[in-house]
């Protein structure tokens, strides 16, 4: 029977024989370190170089070390969630293996876990994190997908990285079905977590053997996100769902503010007889409080440790933003009727989903955090 173990970590692999050998050694000399009993799982995608026999005779001299090899299915992704059923440890620790993310940090994503995170991501956008030495493509399409991703997990700041620990309840019995490199949205979109915990690190490109970045990779990501998405909604489950009642949420204060804006316009121009911009200036003020507080109390209520004492930083923040929103909807209205000769009403209906989007983004981001 095998022995228990602290940590599995996951090495997903193909092709990599100037890497694996290197890797494991120096995966197993950092938790060696640290005292952590750990077990090293490289899960490989039926490799036509020398990856396989190397693995299979450092796994013959050291006990710590597993094999399995995928015959069919092939994909990183794929190859991560076959370690997740086969790993020994209650926390799974997911690293590439061409030394692009740091071994010497993996105790910190094993401290983590253990105290009381149920995921912890390698982050190379959070304070701290760097990424050096990419190609300006690849640079843009990382962000691209970070972006996007964060769409889905705002706060989190780099969803589509591929070094991170999990707790193994997060994962048992998600359907997990990925497909392409970004298993980590797959897990953060199907799993079953509340807690995390982000760790800067600064990514590396390969040092040996190529990358294998195709132009399908941008396909996959976004059916997987497509898949996420259909998943939460049927559900009404994950933090996606709680993510996007925030945006309905939303968008029904945006719209309690326009009857607040419209009604006391009327108000305090036809009965109160101020003059109509004096009256408007004031509308737009109130409608603004209106929908700040509506949204503090009830559409961001859930976000942990949303302190009292921050409240009027928070409206400062709110106001802001609201005034950037405004000038986005004048902008749009202007280019698109003066420029490029649209009916106004459909213009101003563009200019108002450009600054939704941007209102919420960017409150979402910076307004209401985490304390």
């Amino acid at each position: 029977m095998a022995e228990p173990c602290d940590l599995s970590v996951i090495i997903p692999t193909f092709n990599e024989e100037e890497n694996i050998a290197a890797i494991i050694d120096a995966v197993d000399g950092v938790l060696s370190q640290n005292g952590i009993h750990d077990e090293i799982l490289v899960v490989d995608d039926d490799s036509k170089d020398r990856t396989i026999p190397i693995v299979r005779e450092i796994a013959g001299r050291q006990e710590n070390v597993r094999l399995i090899v995928r015959r069919e299915d092939h994909g990183l992704s794929q190859s991560v969630v076959e370690g997740f059923r086969s790993a020994r440890s209650d926390i799974l620790q997911v690293i590439d293996a061409d030394f692009s993310h740091p071994p010497d940090l993996i105790p910190l994503f094993y401290e983590a876990i253990r105290g009381g995170a149920d995921i912890a991501v390698g982050s190379r956008y959070t304070k701290g994190g760097d990424i050096e030495a990419w190609p300006l493509k690849r640079r843009i399409i990382s962000l691209g997908a970070t972006a996007f991703g964060r769409i889905l997990f705002p706060e989190i700041t780099d969803p589509v990285s591929g070094f991170f620990a999990v707790r193994r309840q997060v994962v048992d019995g998600a359907p997990l079905a990925p497909r392409g490199y970004k298993i980590l949205m797959e897990v953060l979109g199907k799993g079953r977590w509340r807690t995390f915990v982000e760790i800067p690190f600064v990514f590396k490109d390969r040092e040996e053997g190529a990358s294998k970045l195709r132009a399908g990779t941008v396909i996959d990501y976004l059916r997987q996100c497509g898949g996420i998405v259909r998943f939460s909604v049927t559900r009404r489950t994950g933090s996606v769902w709680t993510e996007w009642n925030k945006v309905v949420r939303f968008g029904l204060v945006g719209l309690s503010g326009i009857f607040v804006n419209m009604g006391l316009l009327y108000a305090l121009t036809e009965i109160a007889g101020l003059y109509y911009l004096v009256s408007a200036a004031i509308a737009i003020e109130l409608s603004i409080v209106n929908n700040f507080v509506l949204n503090d109390v009830w559409t961001f209520r859930s976000i942990e440790n949303l302190k009292f004492e921050r409240k009027f930083s928070r409206f400062g923040s709110f106001q802001a933003v609201s005034m950037g929103g405004l000038a986005i909807n004048m902008a749009v209205l202007y280019l698109l009727v003066d420029i490029a000769g649209a009916y106004y009403l459909v213009a101003n209906l563009a200019g108002i989903l450009i600054a939704f989007a941007w209102n919420y983004a960017i409150n979402r981001h910076y307004t209401w955090v985490r304390g």
